[in-house]
């Protein structure tokens, strides 16, 4: 009886050890992912499959996570010291890249690292995109070379799974001397529009001008009222009283008004001819 007793709590005992293993190996074979997160599965070495977000499970010594892989946009500011544009101006360009993820099987199996893959790409399509624009292009069209690099990078990118969702240039730094010199040829240019506009003024002026005397010269009463609002402008403004000599041509007789030309406090009547 002391024997079947030692045995059964030896099987006991063996059963415990086992459940805890057994339960060990299994709990060490769970990982929990994020829902961005995805990992890829070698088993003995060979390409298992991907996996992921949640709760999943491999085998334990059999199973091994080769890399984790995020699929949220992923951000990468760089730029380019000292580079040369096509007309040997030397510029510094400060950019940002959005890239994401979208074949994770490729991202972890055909470039190690693929971050850094891409970071450089950015950088040597940055560094060969300047030297073939010129420095006015460079400042003038930075959406139309933004785009142009998303592009080339994209085209590197997309056999690593990887892709290039938008670049953008956010600065172009240039040296100190250089920009005095863009200031002053702005300032001379703006005076140029300037002198421009003012020529254009005095033309169309000089036109109506010419108009005027034409209308003038086809009409004496015309004429004539003209004359008299000039005299009246002077009078009003050197505050003086303008004696309208009787020579001067009536007008206004047919709706039966007279003419006064007033400065300060006092003025002077037209006389009518027809009351003499």
């Amino acid at each position: 009886m002391q024997l079947v007793g030692d045995t059964t709590g030896l099987w006991l005992l063996l059963a415990v050890v086992v459940a805890i293993l057994v339960r060990t190996f299994i709990v060490s074979g769970i990982k929990v992912l994020k829902e961005w997160e995805r990992v890829a599965i070698l088993r003995l070495g060979k390409f298992k499959g991907i996996k992921g977000p949640g709760i999943i499970w491999i085998f334990p010594m059999l199973d091994k996570i080769a890399m984790k892989v995020s699929k949220r946009l992923l951000t990468y500011a760089f730029k380019t010291e000292r580079s040369l544009t096509r007309d040997n101006v030397p510029v510094v360009v400060d950019a940002v890249m959005y890239f994401k993820v979208i074949d994770e099987e490729k991202a972890i199996l055909e470039v190690e690292r693929y971050t850094v893959a891409v970071e450089l790409a950015a950088q040597t399509t940055l560094r060969e995109t300047i030297g073939k624009v010129t420095l006015d292009e460079l400042l003038s069209e930075r959406e139309q070379i933004a785009v142009h690099l998303q592009e080339l990078i994209d085209e590197k990118t997309e056999h690593w799974g990887v892709k290039v969702t938008s670049v953008e240039i956010r600065d172009v730094v240039i040296p100190s001397a250089l920009q005095d010199a863009m200031s002053r040829e702005a300032q001379a240019e703006r005076e140029r529009r300037a002198r421009i506009t003012l020529a254009q003024a005095e033309l169309e002026a000089a036109e109506s001008m010419l108009q005027a005397a034409k209308k003038y010269e086809e009409s004496s009463v015309g004429f004539v009222l003209r004359t008299w609002n000039i005299m009246q402008e002077i009078s009003k403004n050197a505050n003086l009283i303008i004696m309208v000599p009787t020579n001067i041509p009536e007008v206004g007789l047919a709706a039966g008004t007279a003419t006064a030309l007033t400065a300060g406090t006092g003025g002077v009547r037209v006389p009518n001819r027809g009351s003499e």
